[in-house]
């Protein structure tokens, strides 16, 4: 949770989000407190974030154009809530260092206004502000997910695919593209245009689509299938995970670096 407040930013918890949110809103400028309950924790935080800050250094993906000891100098930690939320102008949750979505949803009762100002401060930060005009379930990016995890495991539970060669699918097909156009410009390249791809393809889409199953359940043995393939990749074991993770991170890390280089036309 981020507030801003007249003298700066109050990150709420001292946690892998909050030390994002700290190192992003510091890359633009800002004067940061990082709250946690217990000072050891925000002393390990801070730890952790001068780390992270030379890391990206030294690898060329440090946001922003402030230097790392400039950075540095204007986060702190703050362990009394009352004095870190006092005058608190705005309050923003979610993403880490790397994933740059933000989703804005506004209450009905919300001022346009307010929503104007979050959607600045974001981009003033680098992150990748979007609208959303209503609150649903799950918001936007977690429904889209949702909808290809599902597909992903009746793809696997119907035996159609292995674990691993699914996960292939994804990394080596669709994600290619993703990462850089959505699905909706995705079928506006792959036509002449988005009509000339509705009349050509909607008839295929449908008959596809009437062919996916029910919910998932998520356990049983295909849940058994899926974790063996899973682990035989990455052991569950917290040493691998983290590796792994690790891993995920410099690939996101470099990722970001050269969608930074390659700007929309």
């Amino acid at each position: 949770m981020a507030c801003a407040a007249a003298g700066g930013v109050v990150i709420v918890g001292s946690g892998l989000i909050g030390r994002s949110w700290a190192m992003l809103f510091a890359s633009g400028g800002f004067k940061v407190k990082l709250y946690d309950i217990e000072q050891q924790q925000i002393t390990i935080a801070l730890e952790n974030i001068r780390r992270e800050l030379k890391l990206l250094e030294q690898t060329g993906s440090l946001k922003g154009s402030l230097s790392v000891e400039e950075q540095l100098s204007l986060i702190s930690g703050c362990s009394n809530i009352q004095e870190a939320v006092e005058g608190a102008m705005h309050i923003q949750v979610n993403p880490p260092y790397y994933v740059p979505l933000v989703e804005l949803v506004p209450h009905p009762e919300t001022a346009p206004a307010t929503v104007d100002r979050t959607h600045a401060l974001m981009r003033k930060i680098g992150q990748c502000p979007v609208r959303l005009l209503k609150e649903v379930d799950g918001f936007a990016l977690n429904r889209l997910q949702y909808a290809v995890i599902s597909e992903a495991w009746r793809l696997v539970e119907d035996g159609v695919v292995s674990p691993s060669d699914l996960d292939l699918v994804m990394s080596e097909g669709l994600g290619m593209r993703y990462a850089f156009i959505g699905p909706l410009e995705t079928m506006h390249l792959n036509a002449e245009g988005m009509l000339n791809y509705c009349d050509r393809y909607s008839e295929g889409m449908k008959r596809v689509l009437k062919t996916f199953g029910p919910i998932p359940e998520f356990s049983g043995s295909t849940a058994g299938k899926v974790n063996q393939a899973m682990c035989m990749k990455v052991p569950d074991d917290p040493e691998h995970l983290a590796a792994r993770r690790q891993w995920r991170d410099e690939c996101l890390m470099r990722l970001s670096k050269l969608k930074s280089q390659m700007q929309p036309q």
